[in-house]
Formats: C-alpha cells, sequence, structure tokens
C-alpha cells in the first residue's frame, strides 16, 4: 500500500503554525509498514487542494489529509475530495447531533455554517472525534481510501490511534509489512567521508542505508522491511555488522543515544570527571552535560564567563584581559580542572561568534597534557555554540577511547 499526506491550511505555508501532524502520520505509516512517497502542504484555495488531491489520487492508494474539515468558507478539504471523487456530500445525523450537542453544553446558539462539519462522503462513513465538533470522513473508491481528519494535533492523533491505526491493520491483514529502523550516529567524521567509506551499501535496497541530516554530527538510518519485526531485525543485523566492521570506532550511539549521553557513560565506566569553563558559548557544552541522568555523579560543574572583562578575574590575573584563541582555552581548560578538581577540564573560547560566521578555540586539559583544536565555522550564533560544544564532546570521547 502507498500512502500520501495531504496538510491543508495557509498558516502552515506562512509558517504560522509548525507541521506536527505529518511528521507523526509518517512515523504511524511506517510503523505498519506503508510505503510514504509524498507528503504535500497546501493553502486554503479550492483550485490548488483540487490539483493536489487529484495527483495524490492518481499516485496513491490511501491519502490522509489534515486540516480544513471546520465550519468556515476556507474549511474545503471535504469538499474538494468530493469533487475528485465524484462523491455527494451529505449530512451525518449522528454527526450533526455530536455538533449540536457541544454548543448546547455549553449554552451557545450554534451557526447555521456549523452544520458543515457533519458533511460526510454519500459512500463513506464518518470518524468520531469526542475531542471536538468536526468528525472525520472515510471515502472507500475506486480500490482507493481517503481518510480527512481535523488539523488540531489533540483532536486528529486520537483518530488515528482509535480508528484510523485499526481499519488500515485490517486492510493489511495478510499483506502487512512490518518496517523497522535503526539510527547510528557518528563522531569524528564528516558526512562526506562516511559516506565514501560506505559507497557500496547505500546501493542496498531492502535492507537499506541513508544519511540523514543533523546539525554537527553524521547520522544514517538503516531500515527493513519483513512479514514480521523480528525478520526485519534480522536483514538489519549484517548490515549494521558491517558498518560497524568499517567505521565502529566513530559509532558512538544508535537511535535516540545523544553524544552527551554517550560521553556520560563513558566517564562514569572510566570512573573519571569533567568540568568546564566557558566564554562566548553561552554554556551549551555545561547545559547539554548537566541535563543527562546521572551525570551529577561526574560533571562537576559549569563556569560560564560573560564576558572579556571577567576573562582575568577568573585566570586569577595571571594573564592579560586580552589573551585570546588557543592561549585563552587552555587556560580555561587548565582552570576547569583546578577550580572544579575535575579530571577532564574544558576550556571552550568561541569568539567573534556573529549572525553568520565565527571562530572557536577548544581544549582538553588532562593529568597527560592539553589538547587543544581550532574551528571556523559558519551559521547561526546558536548553530556553532552547538558546533563548539559537539567538538568538546568529541575530544572527551576520543580522549576517554585513547585512555
Amino acid at each position: 500500500m502507498v500512502a500520501e499526506i495531504i496538510s491543508v491550511g495557509t498558516e502552515l505555508l506562512l509558517g504560522q503554525i509548525v507541521d506536527t501532524n505529518a511528521a507523526y502520520l509518517g512515523r504511524t505509516l511506517a510503523g505498519l509498514g506503508v510505503d510514504l512517497y509524498y507528503k504535500s502542504t497546501v493553502g486554503d484555495n479550492e483550485g490548488r487542494i483540487l490539483d493536489t488531491i487529484a495527483r495524490a489520487r492518481d499516485r496513491a492508494d490511501l491519502i490522509l489529509t489534515s486540516g480544513g474539515v471546520g465550519p468556515t468558507e476556507d474549511d474545503l478539504t471535504k469538499e474538494c475530495v468530493a469533487k475528485v471523487f465524484g462523491e455527494e456530500l451529505v449530512i451525518d445525523a449522528a454527526s450533526l447531533e455530536h455538533v449540536e450537542s457541544f454548543f448546547r453544553r455549553r449554552g451557545a446558539v450554534m451557526a447555521p455554517r456549523n452544520r458543515k462539519q457533519a458533511l460526510i462522503y454519500a459512500s463513506g462513513r464518518p470518524i468520531d472525534n469526542p475531542n471536538g465538533t468536526a468528525p472525520g470522513a472515510l471515502l472507500e473508491k475506486d480500490g482507493k481510501i481517503v481518510i480527512s481528519m481535523p488539523g488540531p494535533p489533540n483532536e486528529m492523533i486520537p483518530m488515528v490511534e482509535n480508528h484510523v491505526v485499526p481499519l488500515l491493520t485490517e486492510r493489511l491483514s495478510g499483506e502487512r509489512q512490518y518496517l523497522v529502523t535503526r539510527v547510528l550516529r557518528f563522531a569524528g567524521i564528516g558526512e562526506s567521508a562516511a559516506e565514501h567509506d560506505l559507497r557500496d551499501l547505500l546501493a542496498s535496497t531492502n535492507p537499506t542505508i541513508a544519511p540523514l541530516a543533523h546539525t554537527g554530527e553524521v547520522h544514517f538510518r538503516l531500515g527493513a522491511k519483513a512479514g514480521s519485526p523480528e525478520e526485519a531485525r534480522r536483514l538489519i543485523e549484517p548490515l549494521e555488522a558491517e558498518v560497524r566492521r568499517r567505521l565502529g570506532s566513530h559509532i558512538y550511539g544508535i537511535d535516540k543515544t545523544t553524544l552527551e549521553d554517550a560521553v556520560v557513560a563513558l566517564l562514569r565506566e572510566h570512573g573519571r570527571t569533567v568540568g568546564a569553563v566557558e566564554f562566548g558559548s553561552a554554556a551549551n557544552l555545561s547545559a547539554r552535560l548537566g541535563a543527562v541522568p546521572g551525570a551529577d555523579e561526574i560533571f562537576l560543574g559549569g563556569i560560564l564567563i560573560p564576558n572579556a572583562a571577567a576573562v582575568c578575574g577568573w585566570l586569577n590575573g595571571r594573564v592579560s584581559r586580552e589573551l585570546s584563541g588557543a592561549a585563552l582555552s587552555e587556560a580555561l581548560a587548565l582552570v576547569a580542572r583546578e577550580r572544579l578538581g575535575a579530571d577532564y577540564g574544558v576550556g571552550i573560547a568561541a569568539q567573534g561568534v556573529g549572525r553568520s560566521s565565527g571562530e572557536a578555540h577548544i581544549s582538553v586539559a588532562t593529568c597527560g597534557g592539553i589538547d587543544t583544536r581550532e574551528n571556523h565555522f559558519v551559521g547561526g550564533a546558536e548553530a556553532i555554540r552547538r558546533r563548539s560544544s559537539q567538538i568538546a564532546l568529541q575530544m572527551i570521547r576520543d580522549s576517554l577511547l585513547d585512555a
């Protein structure tokens, strides 16, 4: 079964609302083993909605729409589906009673236009919506399934879980394919280098492997389809084993494991502690380490130096406030070890972080010496600070693995 998602609403195109519905539906369809090839977003315009639905009809077996089923004149989803599929819209008595009772309970008078929320496809049936006034509408015609749902997630998600998933599970009975995925997370290697080392594996069709875009690190998603989740996992295993054979030293975690999770786990395993002194990074590293459950055992604290005038005081007056670059990050790393008593002292000196670029020197001090890296980043200030903390975590991880 091939599906297509259509999100309706001009507010989605304008960025006034983030379309979390499409992401949720994509995950749900993947879990059911349904292929999703297209997701479309269209504004509240009849002509464009008709075009979008017509394209979906021609290339998909299942069409899921969200939004555009309300009472206003620009809520046109059901009307457009009806035109594309040659259907009549009719009032469903039970749905109308549901809408009317919503207003009665609140002591309000229902406007005549709210009656359109009770419209369903003549050849279809309604889908209950206990969390709102607009029911969903199901149409099965010409070998296609169309499910029209409201836009608010608190209404759509229960509708999917209670009605759509059971329906699709029934329709897929005997032919259901389970999709299992696993995301491998890499540190210390760029996407181009990783793709080069895995280039022959990228041609695999089942299982598959594909890179995922992510700020500051590399992710590869492995996926397989089979008649059972267990069989799909068995298909993934040899592919994952080969990826690990080639790039295993760079793999720090799977699925939702973050780099800070992995570093905290390594520090605990080795019985080591870490502290940080940060200048110009908005304490991004300290925030990431401190947020990991159980980090209080190994993270001894972070010091944020807010401006250049405060640098000299934190460095015990031993150096000039004009200290910069590698010399500054190394001095901060030593302060982290001395003042916080940490095995691993991290110093971050992010200077000149502007709207589109910045420079950061990052140092990690241990009893064996200091490792320093100079980095030149592009992107907004937040992305640069994130990348700085990412490099620092990679350096801690590398040092622990070398030890």
